[in-house]
């Protein structure tokens, strides 16, 4: 069974009371035009909800609000938008880490692990930004890491279909294929390898690293993981769609995370035949510092 980090620090909502954190904060995490770290009442953060946006200021608030109310400290990743994301989101009372520029959701991402490692978070969830997710789902992603069960939860919006109720059929398509390169001919296979929602250890953050600037990411860090032997659990969720959701072409979006399942299941392939690489997990190397070029080349 796994002992994440979390588990030896924190046991929330388990009848266990909280314990200190042990490691030092790091330096704290600053981007351009962002707030410093806020250490709560009780210390640094033990479990944050990390928003990615972009154009989200119709929706961020209300999601950062309910946010709150199941984690101890709320980030929103405002990806250079043109609206009033920020403001609405500082007004709701979430921690601002802002891009200058449009850098894309993997860039996003991997600003969103920095913020977590910065204020010494032992899980950080990452919800999006435009009221798809349910924020009250949270402590379903949460728990199997306090239970020592797993290290990344994904929140699976296949698991139980009753739970949905108006996914589009092409969006379910293209998640079928795409989980099913992610899957075809591995022991670890998930039902959802595009869901955004999701609960990382702190082992996780500390470990991987994040390279895909694009939609990509999502499946990087779950090939990565699975590469390194973390412990991979999903639990059912709920998602509601809605006319002002994503704005990415449905075809050229999937055919370019497709594509960076093929790369990234390419690089950890890889890794295995010893091709150096960087970074090591629990269950060995992580085909993270070697480039797909690398490979064919050899």
């Amino acid at each position: 069974m796994a002992r994440t980090r979390a588990l030896r620090q924190w046991r929330r909502g388990l009848g266990e009371e909280p314990l200190e954190l042990t490691r030092e904060p790091p330096k704290p995490f600053l981007e351009d035009g962002t707030d410093r770290p806020r250490p709560i009442e009780s210390g640094w953060p033990r479990v944050i909800a990390a928003l990615p946006c972009y154009n989200e200021e119709r929706f961020v608030a209300e999601t950062v609000r309910q946010a709150q109310k199941q984690v101890d400290q709320v980030i929103v990743v405002d990806d250079g938008s043109q609206d009033g994301t920020s403001s609405a989101a500082r007004a709701a009372g979430a921690m601002i880490v802002r891009h200058r520029v449009n850098r894309g959701y993997g860039e996003a991402i991997r600003s969103c692990f920095q913020a977590a490692r910065a204020n010494g978070t032992s899980i950080m969830v990452t919800i999006d930004g435009d009221n798809q997710h349910i924020p009250e789902e949270i402590k379903r992603l949460v728990a199997p890491i306090l239970r020592g069960e797993a290290d990344l939860v994904v929140g699976s919006r296949l698991l139980q279909p009753s739970q949905q109720t108006n996914m589009p059929r092409y969006r379910k398509l293209g998640i079928k294929i795409i989980t099913w390169l992610f899957n075809v001919g591995s022991q670890v296979k998930v039902r959802d390898a595009q869901s955004g929602f999701r609960a990382y250890s702190r082992e996780i953050l500390d470990t991987i690293t994040l390279t895909d600037r694009g939609m990509g990411v999502s499946v990087e860090v779950l090939i990565k993981a699975r590469k390194m032997g973390f412990i991979i659990r999903e639990v059912p969720i709920s998602c509601r769609y809605h006319d002002q959701g994503s704005t990415l072409n449905p075809v050229s979006h999937g055919l370019r995370v497709a594509l960076a399942v093929v790369k990234f299941r390419a690089l950890s392939m890889c890794s295995r035949r010893g091709t150096p690489i960087k970074g090591k997990g629990r269950a060995g190397q992580e085909g993270q510092g070697a480039t797909l070029g690398q490979c064919l080349g050899r």
